[in-house]
């Protein structure tokens, strides 16, 4: 009987020791749990810890890559500005001559034209004496010397306060009284006046010419030859009626003169009016 109680009191003492020992190695383990999870923070922190470590050193490198960059950009950067001339001033003679284009083109504001002021209309005595001053130089352009110096005075004479008019019909004046005071000097036959008349002709001295030609029809007045010399003068002297007059009578005197008269210089102004194309190239009846 002993032997049975004791073994039962062995059983129940070894399960209760049992569950107690149980009870304590869970108390021990929930008691351990709190211990281990600092264990597991740590051992997970250490490799976060890493991984910021791991992170901060390239930001470093990055903070460093950085301010490379930057030194870099301010380099770059800086080039321009030590010769900033040259970029701005190509931009600024563009915009200068682009504005000057501009200017150019537009059409510049005209002023409004001004009506000139109506001509002076001369007085009464004033065309009174420019058609006495007219007459007396077809006189003189004639070679008739004594009659245009005869004229000119009058002129000075009566209208002598119409100051322009005066002044030319006094230059006319002298060379008129020049002219007749070397009359006395002159040839007295016609073939002498005549030859002077050509010398004074190829000179170009139309005036003088004129009168020689003039002097020697007086002395012979059917003279052919002088008759043409007198109209290659008065074409010079742009008298046309008047030269294709003389080259009329001279034509008439001597037919053969018209073959003359086609090559002749001195004709030359007289060759766009119609009747010297009747007068010379025309068959003679």
């Amino acid at each position: 009987m002993s032997s049975s109680l004791t073994k039962g009191l062995r059983r129940s003492t070894s399960r209760s020791s049992a569950k107690r020992a149980s009870a304590k190695t869970a108390k021990r383990a929930v008691k351990a749990k709190p211990a281990t999870k600092p264990k597991a923070k740590r051992a997970a922190a250490k490799p976060v810890a890493r991984k910021t470590a791991a992170k901060s050193r390239p930001t470093k490198k990055t903070a460093a890559t950085k301010r490379a960059a930057k030194t870099k950009k301010v380099v770059h950067k800086a080039a321009p500005k030590k010769a900033p001339a040259k970029k701005v001033a190509p931009s600024r003679v563009k915009k200068t001559q682009k504005v000057a284009a501009a200017r150019a083109v537009r059409p510049t504001p005209r002023p409004a034209p001004v009506a000139p002021p109506p001509p002076r209309q001369p007085t009464q005595d004033e065309s009174a004496a420019l058609l006495a001053f007219e007459r007396a130089h077809k006189e003189f352009v004639r070679g008739r010397f004594a009659e245009s110096r005869n004229q000119f005075r009058i002129l000075l004479d009566k209208f002598s306060q119409v100051s322009e008019v005066a002044a030319r019909a006094r230059t006319y004046l002298a060379i008129s009284e020049a002219r007749l005071r070397t009359e006395s000097m002159l040839p007295k036959d016609a073939d002498s006046l005549y030859d002077r008349g050509v010398i004074e002709l190829n000179r170009g001295e139309y005036v003088a010419a004129q009168e020689m030609f003039e002097r020697a029809l007086k002395r012979e007045p059917e003279a052919a030859h002088i008759h043409y010399g007198l109209a290659a003068t008065r074409a010079r002297l742009g008298s046309i009626d008047l030269a294709l007059e003389s080259l009329q009578r001279a034509v008439d005197l001597q037919p053969n003169l018209r073959l003359r008269a086609q090559h002749d210089h001195d004709l030359n102004p007289l060759r766009n009016d119609p009747d010297f194309d009747r007068l010379i190239f025309s068959n003679p009846a």
